[in-house]
C-alpha cells in the first residue's frame, strides 16, 4: 500500500502563458512621453512664473549703485598681502630633516 501525501510538481509554468514584448515596450515607451511631456509643462511654468517675478535692485534713489569703501579694499588687500609675506617666510624658511638613521 502507497499512501502519497506530497505530490511533486514538476513544472510550475502556466499551460497558455504569452508574453507580449512588445505591447510592454509600447508601455513603457508611453510612460516615458508622458514623463518628458509633463517635465516639459512644469518647466515652462516654471520659467514663466520666473520671468514674471519683479527684479530686486540695490539702486538709490537717483539710479547709481552704491560705491564700496576704500578702507574695506585696502584692509582686505592688507591681509592678502600678509598672507603672502607669511608664505614667502614659510617656503623660505629651512626646515629641519630628521635623520632616520639616528
Amino acid at each position: 500500500m502507497k499512501i502519497d501525501f506530497f505530490k511533486k510538481e514538476n513544472s510550475f509554468k502556466k499551460k497558455d502563458f504569452i508574453f507580449h514584448s512588445n505591447l510592454c515596450w509600447i508601455i513603457v515607451f508611453t510612460i516615458a512621453i508622458v514623463i518628458i511631456l509633463f517635465s516639459f509643462i512644469f518647466n515652462y511654468r516654471l520659467f514663466i512664473q520666473m520671468n514674471e517675478e519683479p527684479v530686486l535692485s540695490s539702486t538709490n534713489d537717483n539710479g547709481q549703485l552704491p560705491l564700496v569703501n576704500q578702507n574695506r579694499i585696502e584692509k582686505v588687500l592688507n591681509i592678502f598681502s600678509e598672507r603672502e609675506n607669511n608664505s614667502q617666510q614659510i617656503l623660505n624658511s629651512i626646515s629641519p630633516v630628521v635623520d632616520p638613521s639616528l
